[in-house]
């Protein structure tokens, strides 16, 4: 038995809670994660995993010898690095979950830069607007916009999303310009909700010492954000979004920003993962090559 290997898929077994989805990230067969993990058992002697049907658990003493798991993959990452001056030589895989525009409008088109300076870096790039699972999914970092809830991550803030309230010319041509939040009682907004059946939340402004919420018309609910720019395109209401994701679309006319003094507090962007410690280097490496560049989107 790779005593290493083993130790690898252990704590990947752990950190997603599923020998399935643990053998899915690592590229190998369901069988072969459940031998090893078997296999480490019964020469440490003790059980480390309480299985059952839908999920695994660490034990106590799993949860002591994944601790120290860490600590000693995170060792050997370290020690590997002192020799490899050269980028060329970061190698291994890296799963980074995005939003679509910032993967789209941001990051995927500086991405070849990067690829090219570490050529061993394999990257799986996640981009949708659900909120990913950090630990269970494998994630090693997660771009996120918007308030964070306390989960237990390390979060560095990377900067902020300035808001504009915006709809078609075709839409304000029908219906007129609003100029101020009590005019939308007369007018339709397109909701946006992660979550649909959720109540929608209305349309939010800062009025200079605080947000609030005026409830508004409108009789569709989406939770893309690709959709919910269609859908404004189209002329079905209006919206509120990050400027920097319709910047192009203002430029061009084909939206119309409205109620300019009216827009909700700018969105903060946040870089988010796992653990401050036992991060591989070339996870360090890409991380500070993305804060850069979403720095640069935000601003």
């Amino acid at each position: 038995m790779d005593k290493i290997q083993a130790m690898q898929i252990f704590v990947r077994v752990a950190e997603m809670e599923s020998f399935t989805r643990a053998a899915t990230s690592l590229g190998l067969p369901k069988g072969s994660v459940s031998r090893q993990v078997q296999a480490l058992e019964n020469q440490l002697g003790t059980r480390m995993l309480h299985r059952t049907t839908r999920r695994v658990q660490l034990t106590q003493d799993g949860q002591v010898y994944y601790d120290r798991c860490r600590e000693i993959l995170s060792l050997l990452d370290d020690t590997d690095a002192l020799f490899q001056g050269d980028p060329a030589t970061l190698s291994g895989k890296l799963r980074v979950d995005m939003p679509v525009a910032m993967a789209t409008l941001a990051v995927i088109p500086q991405l070849a830069t990067f690829m090219q300076q570490y050529p061993g870096i394999e990257l799986e790039l996640s981009s949708s607007d659900r909120q990913v699972d950090v630990v269970r999914e494998g994630f090693d970092c997660v771009v996120r916009v918007g308030t964070l809830h306390d989960s237990g991550l390390i979060a560095r803030t990377l900067g902020q999303l300035r808001m504009v309230n915006c709809a078609s010319a075709d839409y304000l041509k029908r219906f007129g310009t609003p100029q101020t939040p009590e005019d939308l009682a007369q007018h339709a907004m397109i909701h946006y909700s992660q979550q649909l059946g959720s109540l929608p939340s209305g349309f939010e402004f800062y009025d200079g010492k605080q947000s609030r919420t005026i409830q508004t018309g409108g009789v569709m609910t989406v939770n893309s954000t690709e959709t919910y720019r269609a859908a404004c395109i189209a002329g079905l209401g209006i919206i509120q979004v990050p400027k920097v994701g319709v910047v192009s679309l203002l430029q061009a006319k084909t939206l119309v920003e409205v109620l300019p003094g009216f827009t909700a507090q700018p969105m903060p962007v946040s870089l988010i993962y796992p653990h401050r410690r036992n991060l591989a280097r070339r996870v360090h490496v890409f991380m500070e090559w993305l804060g850069q560049v979403v720095k640069a989107y935000a601003s």
